[in-house]
This record gives structure tokens, sequence and C-alpha cells, in this order.
């Protein structure tokens, strides 16, 4: 079944100078018909607004009442200043709960402490054999993997194909062309575990649950991308192009603007077409989570490299790279603070899990890129920040997994640590502005948080979280976190901004 994946992945409250309580506004719902028995109305939850609070006991008398909308959960919060030192309110600080997308902080924090936010992961391309004077390779071509989320149409002009279109270039520019052995993909960067534990089986198919590898390439999705033919032929293209995929075109281009298009795919990759499409419809777009990462990539260099007039003998498979191989090309990619900054702001999970392997990796790349050795990198940095490493567990470094688990004091101890640290100013910049960017665009409008609230969201089927910094009106910042694990999503997301609306609006006199 073809997952479509959007092309682009991302209340007003009154002011008043005196505090504010919490208002409720009453619901009015429909009386039951009489030829019915009424049944048991619901409970109606408080619709709250922010205060405005003047001291810190009354800034946690006030959060108190918020937390006490949700009918059922856990909490776990914490609100420290990070300008003056002190707690200013705490509600089960050290429960250890699922973060949900608010672990890529903790993943942001370990990759900009291993690397800095200047560096950046280079994709090479590598021969083992001579190159004649006619520009024919006696040996294979190595596409290896250095674990770059990045390695996509995102940051780079040409769309899915300009990765592999730009190393296939740069071949070429090196005197290559022809090739009478393989082309090799080398993925051992990572181990090869694809899926991390605790992704749940429905997760699969989304492009948000990608596969996880060393060599990825376009965040591990294909497009199948459907255009009217000339003829009486649909025509079908995969974005990127790959030789890793089969695609069977039974689709037919028929008169009007509309189309009437079937999907589907096999276990081994194989991707069918069928159904109709107007002469007039333009192309249409249907996405599919690539199986083999590794092999989608090496086919599309081989396609890339094909493109660009070099011939390949041999065949496309996967392998090390041998010791005695010679840099041909490479692709560096962005900065790691662009990427952290996309990753943040659009909660990429793909960019968290290859980061957070990365940085077991290191910049010296002593270990390989495992959940395990993930884990002990990351209990090593926060050995560093201060926090108690046994309340932290990274099952993977996106927070999709059910089996991760953090606590409110963790990761405020965390934002702490980030807010006096070299790369402190990187970290705030790729955070959500409440109101304005990323995840965050449509919380918090028209209230004090706006544009002045920076923070991470996390949402799952029974996770609301929020982690990061808002500045208070006597402009001491303020660092916090949210976790709430529960059924109660609603009442919980609202409470939070409320919350959070509220700091934004607190004031020591």
């Amino acid at each position: 079944m073809a997952i479509a994946l959007p092309v682009n992945p991302a209340s007003a409250q009154k002011t008043s100078k005196k505090r504010k309580k919490v208002a409720v506004v009453q619901n009015h719902r429909r009386k039951p018909s009489r030829s019915r028995s009424p049944k048991a109305a619901s409970p109606i939850t408080p619709v709250a607004h922010y205060t405005s609070p003047r001291s810190a006991s009354a800034l946690a008398s006030d959060l108190g009442i918020f937390l006490e909308r949700t009918r059922s959960g856990q909490w776990g919060v914490m609100i420290t200043s990070v300008s003056r030192g002190d707690t200013l309110f705490s509600r089960n600080p050290g429960l250890e709960l699922r973060p949900a997308s608010t672990m890529k902080l903790f993943t942001t924090g370990l990759a900009f402490d291993r690397f800095g936010p200047e560096y950046q992961f280079s994709t090479d391309v590598l021969r083992d054999g001579p190159v004649s004077s006619d520009g024919t390779l006696q040996g294979n071509i190595i596409l290896r993997g250095d674990g770059d989320p990045s390695l996509s149409g995102r940051f780079l002009d040409g769309g899915p194909n300009a990765p592999m279109a730009m190393l296939a270039q740069r071949v070429v520019a090196a005197g290559i062309k022809r090739v009478t052995g393989d082309v090799i993909g080398d993925a051992t960067a990572f181990d090869n575990t694809l899926v991390p534990d605790g992704w749940l089986t429905r997760y699969l198919g989304a492009g948000y649950a990608a596969r996880v590898s060393g060599l990825s390439l376009n965040e591990n999705i294909v497009w199948v991308a459907v255009s009217p033919g000339s003829g009486s032929h649909a025509e079908v293209a995969l974005e990127p192009m790959t030789t890793a995929l089969t695609v069977i075109n039974k689709a037919r281009t028929v008169g009007g603007r509309g189309a009437n298009l079937r999907m589907s795919k096999k276990s081994d990759g194989t991707i069918t077409v069928t159904g109709t499409i107007g002469r007039e419809a333009g192309t249409r777009r249907y996405s599919y989570v690539v199986d083999d990462p590794a092999m989608f990539a090496t086919g599309a260099l081989r396609a890339a490299l094909q493109a660009a007039g070099v011939t390949v003998k041999g065949s496309t498979r996967l392998a090390p790279t041998p010791a005695k191989a010679v840099k041909v090309a490479s692709l560096p990619s962005p900065t790691l603070a662009r990427m952290v900054s996309a990753m943040n702001r659009e909660s990429i999970n793909h960019y968290a899990e290859l980061l957070f392997r990365d940085g077991a990796r290191g910049p010296q790349h002593t270990m390989q890129g495992t959940v395990a050795n993930g884990n002990h990198a990351m209990h090593q940095f926060f050995a560093r920040v201060g926090a108690d490493t046994s309340t932290i567990h990274n099952a993977d470094g996106s927070g999709l997994s059910v089996d991760d688990r953090v606590t409110a004091r963790s990761m405020v101890q965390l934002l702490d640590y980030a807010h006096n640290a070299s790369w402190g100013p990187e970290f705030h910049a790729s955070l959500p502005v409440a109101g304005e960017s990323g995840t965050q665009r449509t919380r918090m409008k028209g209230s004090p948080a706006q544009g002045n609230l920076h923070a991470k969201t996390g949402t799952t089927n029974d996770v609301i979280a929020l982690a990061g910094y808002v500045t208070a009106t006597d402009g001491e910042v303020l660092a916090f976190s949210f976790l709430y694990n529960g059924s109660d999503r609603w009442n919980a997301k609202s409470t939070i901004d409320v919350m959070g609306e509220t700091l934004a609006s607190f004031g020591r006199d």
C-alpha cells in the first residue's frame, strides 16, 4: 500500500496586568431525545486561561491547579530559572516517562557535544583498482556511507536525484568512464539493525518510521512519479532513480484531468503501477518506505553513473570498503547546526536516528553506530551534564520507541547545560518557536508565549510533551520540561500550552 507523505514535512487569550484565575466555559450539549434514555454526561473540563503570577509561590500554585485538568495519566514536570539557578516548580521530576520527540533534545545535545555545530559528514566514492589512460577503472567503485542523514534534495538543488548526480559528475571529472567491476555500497558505519526496538508494527509503513542505515538516501523514501504519456501508456519514474528497485508499469493515459492509480509493492521491492491518468492531470507522486536503504542508495549511484555516461560491467552489491581503496569523490553534508535545526523544527525522526548512532561513532569513527554504543555515549555525555544516567534509556534517537525513558529532571538538566555550553546558541536556534515556526507554528498564538517560548514538542498516541526555554517578564530565562503519559491527550496538550503561556507572563516583583 502506498503511503503518501507531505512534500514538506512540520488560542489567543487576552492579557491583563492582574493575575487571572482559571475560567470555565460551559459546553452546551444537545438534549437527549425523549424516546431514548439519557446517558450520563462526561465531566466538563474547564478551559484554562494563562495567569500572570508575580512570585514563585504564586506560579507554583497556578501550575498545580492547571495539572489537575487531566482526568488520568501521569505527569513529570520541572521548571528552573537558568538565570538564577533555583527550581520554581516540580511534579514527579524523577518519574521515568516516555518522552516522544522531546528525546531529540538528548540526541541534539550528544551530537553537538561530540562534533560541534560546524561539523560536516562526508559520503565518499572510492575505487579499489587503477584507472587507465582511456578512463577504464580496472576494479570496483565503492559508495561509502558516513551516517549522513541529509543525503537528499532537502539541502541541494535538483530534487531527490541531486546527491547521486553530483557524485557521478565528480566521478566523471576524476577521469572514470568505464568500470570493469561492481558498484559496491558500504553501510558498515552502523550495524544491520534497520528497525529500533520498540517501534510498533503499525508505524513501519509510514515515512516517519523509515529504516535506519549508515548509508541512507532521500530519508529512505522513494517517490513513484506517474505522469501522462504522449501515447496510451503513462510514464512512471522513481525519485530518486535507482537500479535497486523494479517498476512494472501497467498504467494508461486517458483523456481528462483526473487520475485513478493503484500501487502495489512486493516483498522483493518490485512496484507495480496500474490504473489511469488523464492527459491534463499533471504528475502524481506516491511514496514508499525503502526496505533496504543501502542497496537503494547504491543502485541510485549506479543509475546516476549510467546517466552521466559511465558504463558499469559488474553487479550491484554491499560490502565493506577495502583498505587499499582510493577516494575519488566526496559529497559533504550541510553543517550539523543546519541539520539539527531541520530535525528539531520539523521533528524528523530519520535525522535523529542517524545522529544518535553518529554520536556513538564520534568524529574519529572509533566505534560502530549501534543503539548500545549510542546509549554508552549518551551516558558519558550525561555524566558531564551532572544527571543521573540510570534514569535515561535510549531505545532509539527520535523518541518513537515505546521503550524510551527519561525524567523531567534529566531533561531540565540537559537544557541548563546546553544553555551554558559553547554550542548553546545553535541549540536554542534549532527549537521551534511558539506561534511562529516548526511544529509549534499554530500553538500559543496571540499569547505572551508567541515568539518567546522556544521548545521541542513530543506527540504519540499516549504521550504529550514539551521542553525548552521561555523568557519571563523580568528577563530571566526559564528551562522547563512537561512530560505527560496517558490517554487524556487533548487536555494534556491544552494544559501544557496554558502553562507555557503562564511562564511567559511570570515575573518576580
